[in-house]
């Protein structure tokens, strides 16, 4: 077995960022009204800037493909170059395209030489498990190096327009033309962005990262659904599939719009992520004691405090002085959010040989739990 170094990490926020004030010109009004819920949750989330992948017309700059290839761009170098490329792992919940993969639609855009591809779906520890597949490709010795991503392109998802239909067919039935809370939520929430690690064999340049353990959990085998797109939840909590809606119904109830129980979320994230959590320090023998950075992906700083008090219901609390996050200046870029805050922390020049990074990301989805141990060297 080998050793595993993230040697390099990169990024891609595309076009400029975008206020709490900018955000309906770009996202535009669903039925020409203001929404109600924009204020009340960018108060609680406390994020001041993101990223958009999309003009003031609505027009794509980049699609996920692409995001994610500027990024993995910005890994190369004298010592790296596309064509020593041997896995490529990408994780994304907004692919472009059902079929084929997220990447080998990245891949087909690098037109470097042929790589082992690994696409890892699903919410936000698909960056995770993206990462994990290139962790174990080389420890394993499978190959020598990997590029692993995580990316979104969720803004177009968001456009007014896509909820036109919903909206028309709720002034059809005399109800009152506001979509559900569940959907409007997440527009206020989600944007774009890619990040990159270069995983290697052996450590190079001023500091690397190695990678001494991962762990993934997933509470789906007692949990119903939390965060789904493609389907609409059923009162008994199981999932109809869009293939089993008629194309008329995919329109008038916004069927692929990205929706979350926020009530469920409300209940599970925080106790199941602490939980977890302790299991994962626990059966790897650290305490807080041994983690210098404390990197979590809080999807909205509504949590933080609520995650501080369940951590410490779980002894594995961490002091206010270790945790490093960007939501707030970057914004929740869901699969991507954890290599954004990696490469920030990276590149900063804060870091010491010999400190130690506990990487912390959940899964709304239907509550999946990752976490990765590093050691700068």
């Amino acid at each position: 077995m080998f050793e595993v170094y993230i040697t390099k990490a990169a990024k891609y926020l595309p076009n400029e960022a975008v206020t709490n004030d900018e955000m309906e010109s770009y996202l535009g009004l669903i039925n020409d009204s203001v929404s109600k819920a924009r204020r009340i949750i960018l108060r609680n989330n406390k994020i001041v800037s993101r990223y958009y992948a999309i003009d003031k017309e609505g027009k794509s700059t980049h699609n996920n493909a692409e995001l994610t290839k500027n990024a993995i761009t910005n890994l190369f170098d004298e010592n790296f170059t596309p064509q020593d490329m041997e896995v490529l792992s990408c994780g994304t919940s907004t692919p472009d395209v059902f079929l084929p993969s997220h990447a080998a639609m990245v891949h087909g855009l690098l037109k470097n030489k042929s790589v082992e591809l690994n696409s890892s779906s699903g919410v936000c520890c698909a960056g995770m498990n993206s990462l994990k597949y290139g962790f174990l490709s080389v420890k394993s010795g499978n190959s020598n190096n990997a590029v692993c991503t995580g990316s979104e392109k969720v803004s177009s998802w968001f456009l007014s327009h896509k909820y036109t239909p919903e909206v028309s067919n709720l002034k059809t039935l005399e109800e009152l033309p506001i979509i559900a809370f569940k959907k409007d939520f997440l527009r206020w929430m989600l944007s774009d962005g890619s990040g990159a690690f270069l995983l290697e064999n052996k450590p190079r340049g001023p500091i690397s990262l190695k990678i001494e353990w991962m762990e993934a959990f997933s509470y789906a085998y007692e949990l119903e659904t939390c965060m789904y797109a493609g389907g609409d939840k059923l009162e008994s909590g199981e999932i109809k599939a869009w293939s089993d809606y008629s194309p008329e119904e995919w329109l008038n109830e916004s069927v692929f719009s990205i929706k979350q129980d926020v009530k469920l979320l409300d209940e599970f994230i925080l106790s199941k992520g602490a939980e977890s959590m302790g299991i994962a320090m626990t059966k790897n023998n650290i305490t807080a004691d041994q983690v210098d950075y404390f990197i979590p992906h809080v999807s909205s700083h509504f949590f933080v405090e609520g995650l501080k008090k369940s951590l410490e219901e779980n002894n594995v609390g961490m002091a206010d002085e270790k945790w490093f996050m960007n939501l707030a200046r970057v914004g929740n870029v869901g699969s991507a959010s954890i290599y954004l805050a990696v490469e920030e922390l990276m590149n900063s020049g804060k870091l010491k040989i010999g400190d130690r990074i506990l990487l912390s990301v959940p899964e709304s989805g239907r509550f999946s739990f990752a976490y990765a141990y590093l050691t700068v060297c």
